[in-house]
């Protein structure tokens, strides 16, 4: 008899789980529909059922929450890094031109147009340092970013979602963060009817 009830119970959750996915699949088609129609080529309905297979357990969307979480307190990191580099350049700037005008209004003259030529070659210099020290700051902005790309691929690579793995192929960045959308958009859904429907 117990044999019995567990062979229904497993039935019935086969079945549950089997109505859960085709429900996923439904919502990963109509939203499709939404994307521009060289994505909507792109995704299969092989690749969506296998995306609304990894969708099942609610895993995948707590992970992505996560990465999006760590995504913003990045980017919100370097912000303030590269705020703090051009208020940096903005009080050098100011303390060169106070220390240039002082100069000048101490100088005789006779020798303005020598301290005014060495004040010009000074502060080309520092402009020219300033300029390297944003474009060193937003290279590396742009590797952290690249690199937080590349960890959150392989974290949903590893979590067995369809369509995600490591790559720097434009198109395929596209067609990840349209993936990356359509599971937000299913979360959206999810959490505003009230319901777990995921």
């Amino acid at each position: 008899m117990e044999r019995y009830a567990s062979a229904l119970e497993e039935s019935a959750d086969g079945t549950r789980q089997q109505e859960r996915h085709y429900q996923l699949l439904s919502a990963l088609q109509s939203l499709v529909k939404e994307l521009p129609s060289s994505f909507q080529q792109r995704l299969s309905y092989t690749t969506l059922s296998d995306l609304a297979l990894a969708l099942l357990d609610g895993t995948v969307f707590e992970i992505v929450q996560g990465l999006l979480e760590i995504q913003h307190l990045t980017e919100k990191s370097l912000y303030n890094q590269r705020l703090r580099l051009q208020n940096e350049h903005r009080v050098l700037r100011q303390a060169l031109r106070q220390k240039h005008l002082e100069a000048q209004q101490a100088c005789r003259p006779h020798n303005l147009p020598v301290l005014q030529a060495a004040q010009q070659r000074e502060l080309e210099a520092v402009e020219h340092r300033i300029r390297e020290e944003q474009q060193a700051m937003d290279r590396k902005i742009v590797l952290e970013l690249d690199r937080k790309v590349a960890d959150q691929q392989s974290t949903l690579e590893k979590a067995g979602v369809a369509g995600f793995y490591v790559t720097t192929n434009p198109q395929e960045l596209t067609l990840q963060m349209n993936l990356l959308e359509l599971i937000r958009k299913l979360q959206q859904r999810g959490c505003q009817s009230g319901k777990t429907i995921l």
